[in-house]
């Protein structure tokens, strides 16, 4: 042992990275973690996830208190934006939570090799100066923000995630390129502070992967609450003059070309993985054609002592299924048994209201057999009727002749929450019938859950 530096090397602190990091120090493994960032947390912690929850909460908020919704329960306002002190709560939550991670460190006594880590070998990684072997490495490098060809994110007039959470201004008119979960939730954030939005997809309809039902309800809401939708939609070019922009746009089948002005475009059209500068040929690993790194069950690369995690392989590019797979593969670097079930993981988009679902969609579920499926809408539901939330249902799909539980789709104001019971209903291998028949809380919104199980059978009692 005395030749290595480290037991376990995790390169990236993101959520995979971190836990990783974490979990293998908890098992007595000697850890590093490489970051080149200023702050641990990755993506999600620094420009992702957690500062845009804290714009879309506070944005909420306001237009709650702006647009007439607080007045209806008897709530006067007089509402003023301060985009200065909203950006600054935004940044202060960043700062505890990417704090929390450096104190976890410390008192797991994980070392953080502040740099850029690239291969030297197949056990060994350069972070600056610095040449250090490990008896395990962990890629963990997360993904990044994939470019639209021949546009230039100027992070000014044309921006992207990033960008999109730190506008000094609203602009009057903001277009998202993509209609996915990303452009959807930043777009919603602007558009209740007062931007027109304009969101172009070039499929023909808005969130891919999700639940057909799910995405047709979904942009009807959306479409309600004022963002323009171009769908079957492709974008040819952004020009900038100034600070404004043209975009030229065409159907995606081919036609007329259109033009449309915005003082700011934000670019959504996905993530790729970050494998640039990590100098994979020189520990013998490849990519795939997506420029994944791919891992057996167990997350072993194809060189051994290898391992990769998160974005960085196939499956959803989710921070949650990153720290599944960061725990599970510290688990089994150190000889245990670390699992992560890919068919039971949740999706959520924090829009208002917010979407989710886990499992099968209904065309999925489909294709494989007979199935059933029960529905119930939130303006059935006393706690949703009583909050003024009536948006939304829960569609429960089932197996025809087992009636296990094959995928959950809602859209509620706290739909996210509320898919952890469907998941951890899949997860133990639950019927439509084992939900129908829990004892559930009420008024809750996850009644509606219950509800949406019973009517698998056609036991509905609320509709």
């Amino acid at each position: 042992m005395a030749d290595y530096d480290f037991d376990v090397l995790v390169i990236g602190s993101g959520p995979g990275g971190y836990v990783a990091a974490i979990r293998a120090a908890q098992l007595g493994l000697k850890t590093g973690c490489v970051e080149g960032r200023e702050t641990l947390g990755g993506t999600c912690l620094n420009v992702g996830c957690i500062p845009s929850k804290a714009m879309l909460h506070a944005s909420e908020l306001y237009d709650a208190a702006a647009n007439g919704a607080l007045a209806k329960l008897g709530i006067k306002t007089t509402v003023e934006l301060d985009l200065d002190t909203m950006h600054a709560q935004r940044k202060d939550a960043v700062k505890q939570l990417t704090g929390g991670i450096e104190f976890l460190f410390k008192k797991n006594k994980v070392e953080w090799l502040k740099g850029y880590g690239a291969f030297t070998g197949t056990d060994t990684v350069k972070v600056g100066d610095r040449e250090v072997r490990a008896k395990n490495i962990i890629i963990a490098t997360g993904s990044s923000v994939t470019p639209l060809p021949g546009v230039t994110v100027d992070q000014k007039v044309v921006v992207d995630s990033t960008g999109a959470l730190e506008l000094a201004k609203v602009p009057e008119h903001l277009v998202v390129i993509g209609g996915g979960v990303i452009g959807l939730e930043l777009g919603s954030v602007w558009r209740r502070l007062g931007a027109q939005v304009t969101c172009v997809e070039f499929l023909d309809q808005i969130l891919p992967g999700f639940d057909g039902e799910v995405r047709k309800e979904a942009n009807k809401i959306f479409k309600k609450q004022g963002i323009v939708f171009k769908l079957s939609t492709k974008v040819t070019g952004v020009a900038v003059n100034g600070d404004k922009a043209t975009l030229t746009v065409e159907p995606a089948a081919g036609g007329a070309v259109e033009t449309i002005e915005a003082d700011c475009v934000l670019v959504s059209i996905g993530r790729k993985p970050n494998t640039d500068g990590l100098a994979l040929d020189k520990a013998g690993l490849t990519v795939n054609a997506r420029g994944q790194v791919e891992t057996d069950h167990d997350f072993r690369t194809s060189v051994a002592g290898i391992w990769a995690i998160g974005d960085v392989v196939p499956g959803p590019m989710l921070a949650h299924k990153a720290e599944d797979e960061g725990i599970a593969v510290a688990e089994n670097i150190a000889g245990h048994t670390g699992i992560v079930n890919h068919d039971v993981i949740p999706s959520v988009v924090y829009t208002w209201p917010e979407i989710a679902g886990v499992g099968l969609t209904e065309e999925a579920a489909k294709e494989r057999g007979e199935i059933k499926v029960g529905k119930f809408p939130m303006a059935a539901n006393s706690r949703a009727k009583t909050n003024h939330e009536p948006d939304g249902f829960v569609k429960v799909i089932a197996d025809a002749k087992t009636d296990r539980v094959l995928g959950v789709w809602c859209i509620a104001s706290v739909a996210g929450t509320m898919i952890a019971e469907a998941a951890l209903a899949m997860e133990f291998g639950a019927t439509s019938e084992d939900i129908a028949y829990t004892c559930h809380a009420h008024p809750t919104h996850s009644e509606a859950i219950k509800e949406a199980a019973m009517a698998v059978t056609g036991k509905a009692i609320h509709v």
